[in-house]
């Protein structure tokens, strides 16, 4: 059992400097179009590749276990999403991410629906088991079903809040070595002991389908041009967060504000 210490939270004075090393990687993603993988489920594809180039990113959807390993090899990041399973899918899953950790390419995974079913929690545990991902990002509920506390998420939708899988998320923090993204009004980014948060965003955001999968996308590209991957995680969250509160001054509602918070992530300097 890893003891429960009280987790360090960075101060104010280290997030304003990680947004400004999030410009800097921005400005990186724009100048280098890192090439990022997904694995992703089929309501969301659109949503994350109009997301990845909104930000300079080269986007690629490649699902096919016969090809999935040679596209993951030459990605400047690989992003599994496990929100529409099937076997086929899975075994992609698994050899683009064996691939990639041979190549050194970064490895992001976002369990889906972790805790609603035994088949979603099987296949988290087999592809983490087998490959360690760099980058794990979900919500509450998601974090506390792979930390294996039985909580079950409502669909692919949390039951409790971000704060309340903070120990969950430095337990598998610990336990794996990943860094560990909880979403939700506040989001935390675990790497160990140490948690920063990232408070910016608006809950409109709960309201369109797939934003957290762009999160998710989103940290990939980050991942892709820094190798501090807590840095990275957490320059993406800023970077959805300020999107959002820009999105939601300049729309009506969730069909205006998908397409506001594009515009923002293209606009933003």
């Amino acid at each position: 059992m890893i003891p429960l210490v009280k987790p360090y939270i960075a101060p104010k004075e280290e997030l304003m400097s990680a947004i400004e090393k999030m410009r800097r990687d921005l400005e990186a993603i724009r100048a280098s179009s890192p090439l990022v993988h997904n694995i992703t489920n089929y309501v969301v594809m659109n949503n994350t590749a109009n997301a990845l180039l909104s930000i300079g990113a080269s986007p690629v959807m490649a699902h096919a276990p016969e090809e999935t390993a040679e596209m993951a090899a030459i990605a400047g990041a690989l992003v599994v999403n496990i929100g529409t399973l099937s076997p086929e899918s899975v075994e992609g899953m698994a050899r683009a991410m064996k691939a990639a950790r041979t190549r050194g390419v970064p490895i992001v995974f976002d369990p889906v629906g972790a805790g609603a079913t035994p088949y979603r929690d099987q296949v988290s545990a087999r592809l983490i088991n087998e490959v360690t991902p760099d980058i794990i990002r979900g919500n509450g509920s998601e974090i506390m079903a792979l930390d294996s506390l039985g909580i079950k998420s409502k669909g692919v939708d949390s039951t409790v809040g971000s704060g309340d899988a903070l120990e969950s998320a430095r337990r598998l923090s610990a336990r794996t070595g990943a860094v560990v993204v909880i979403s939700g009004k506040t989001d935390y980014i675990v790497d160990g002991e140490k948690v920063f948060t990232n408070d910016y965003g608006t809950p409109m955001m709960q309201n369109v389908t797939g934003l957290g999968c762009t999160a998710s996308a989103l940290c990939g590209a980050f991942a892709a041009v820094n190798p501090d991957r807590a840095e990275a995680a957490l320059g993406a969250m800023i970077l959805m967060g300020l999107c959002g509160e820009q999105a939601l001054s300049e729309s009506k509602g969730p069909g205006s504000f998908q397409v506001a918070f594009l515009d923002a992530l293209f606009n933003f300097r």
